[in-house]
């Protein structure tokens, strides 16, 4: 049985992608990382002799200190983070725990760049129907729960891109957008080598919605009816993105739980 400061690998599983998870660190050595670049979703790494530098970020945050195998090196970060007043716990073996019980994890060479507050910044399309709100919610989700979010003219993308350091998205002739019948959404799972069974079975509920292809599930046309609801609902789009979370939440957290279960 785990002690109260420590957490499993099921455990922590179970939190992965629901908003109220905790926060990640890593803080393997840069060889361990060189010789598997991958996270686990969320995860952000940091160097445990700067703590001092760093902590202040996760005040207020659970968090989960993730090392190579759940030794000494998290069990110190996570004492030095409990001393400053932050609820912090150690991954029970860590990461090779993690990957030993074929958790997902996120390829960290497919990160963008992260801006000075230490938050990855992305640029698309404004007035978002379906994969405009999908993609940013897989991202807070699984990627980076600090995400920034820029919707602009179509026109404007690629300036602001460029002048914001952003990384744009579902735009056509970028890396992160459509490809052949597969939307952004689906290429992100690819790339960032999240294509678990609950976010594969979300990607195509996704792409019947945004495609109109509502026959590929029977859930894609109540997704498409709710994001252009959102649409209408919200003049602003990040008041959009925000309001729609919990929808992306429910419909992920059922795809995970609860295919099987019938109301009657």
């Amino acid at each position: 049985m785990p002690a109260p400061t420590e957490i499993t690998v099921p455990q922590l599983s179970r939190l992965l992608g629901l908003p109220g998870a905790p926060a990640l660190i890593d803080v393997r050595a840069d060889d361990e990382y060189r010789t598997d670049p991958r996270l686990v979703p969320t995860a952000r790494r940091h160097c445990p002799h700067d703590l001092s530098r760093w902590c202040k970020r996760y005040m207020g945050h659970a968090s989960v200190v993730v090392c190579q195998d759940g030794s000494s090196l998290s069990q110190a970060t996570a004492a030095a983070l409990r001393h400053e007043g932050i609820n912090a716990q150690t991954l029970v073996g860590g990461y090779k725990a993690w990957r030993g019980e074929r958790q997902p994890s996120v390829r960290g060479d497919r990160l963008p760049q992260r801006d000075e507050n230490g938050r990855t910044v992305w640029v698309t399309r404004a007035r978002p129907k379906v994969v405009r709100v999908a993609c940013p919610w897989l991202i807070r989700r699984f990627i980076d729960p600090d995400a920034v979010f820029l919707f602009v003219p179509p026109a404007e993308v690629a300036g602001v891109a460029k002048h914001a350091a952003a990384t744009a998205f579902d735009i056509e002739g970028e890396f992160w957008s459509d490809r052949g019948e597969r939307t952004t959404f689906d290429v992100m799972l690819d790339e960032f080598g999240l294509e678990t069974e609950p976010l594969t079975r979300l990607a195509l509920i996704v792409r019947g919605a945004d495609t109109g292809r509502l026959e590929l599930t029977p859930q894609s046309a109540g997704l498409l009816a709710a994001c252009l609801g959102y649409s209408r609902m919200y003049r602003d789009d990040l008041e959009q993105l925000n309001a729609a979370m919990a929808h992306f939440d429910a419909v992920h957290r059922w795809a995970r739980d609860a295919t099987d279960e019938r109301h009657g």
